[in-house]
């Protein structure tokens, strides 16, 4: 008789594995997605036909929203301003822009690469767009992306930073103001969803990284040659 009843339950789990796997078909079970890297558990496709329905599973929102403690290195070296991969680091008119591009599963909260003062914080751009990082789209006076540029006063002169929107992200939460004083590596904002932040630094710094480097807000030196503010 126990073996009879084993049988059955183990009969049921297995039916209702398969129920919910042709349920969620063809994205993962949620009898495996915990154990998928982010990547695998909530796929690209996915998330875009969230995005069109305006709804999102809570997990995922989780994920996304997380805002992990970050100990910035030692030294004065600048730090990357957000989470992702470095898409181009063009040259345009004595201004060196470093570009990181964000993924849907990269953490979103975007960090100062520097000490100093907020000079400006200002808002661009008349639409939403995808490839805003290529091109120096961001750079142009119309059609230009929705966007936040904070501007930081330091020892060697200006930065700034951009936080640039797309199709995807259509919101940017910036978290400082102007004439305040900001450490190397506090908390400047976050763009929701899928985004490209570029740091603007003069032509003549060192950089560290390079077009396909992957870097970590308010942790990975992406320049030197840039002072904190005294």
């Amino acid at each position: 008789m126990t073996m009879l009843v084993l049988q059955i339950v183990t009969l049921c789990l297995v039916s209702a594995a398969i129920v919910l796997w042709a349920l969620y078909f063809p994205y993962p079970s949620p009898l495996i997605r915990r154990w998928l890297p982010p990547r695998r558990r909530w796929p690209e496709k996915q998330i875009r036909t969230w995005l069109k329905q305006g709804k999102f599973q809570r997990a995922f929102l989780r994920h996304f929203y997380r805002d992990p403690e970050r100990i910035a290195p030692p030294g004065n070296s600048m730090l990357a301003p957000a989470d992702g991969l470095v898409t181009g680091a063009q040259t345009h008119g004595g201004v060196r822009y470093l570009v990181i591009a964000l993924s849907f599963w990269d953490m979103h909260v975007q960090r100062s690469p520097v000490s100093g003062r907020v000079l400006k914080v200002e808002s661009h751009g008349d639409g939403f767009m995808d490839g805003e990082g290529r091109e120096f789209a961001f750079l142009r006076e119309k059609s230009c992306p929705v966007q936040k540029r904070l501007v930081i006063a330091t020892g060697a002169g200006q930065v700034a930073v951009r936080l640039i929107t797309s199709l995807a992200a259509r919101r940017i939460e910036t978290w400082v103001s102007e004439g305040e004083e900001i450490e190397r590596g506090q908390r400047l904002g976050r763009i929701l969803l899928g985004s490209t932040v570029v740091l603007e630094l003069p032509s003549t710094v060192n950089l560290l990284v390079r077009t396909g480097d992957r870097v970590w807000a308010g942790e990975t030196a992406v320049a030197e040659g840039v002072a904190s503010h005294e």
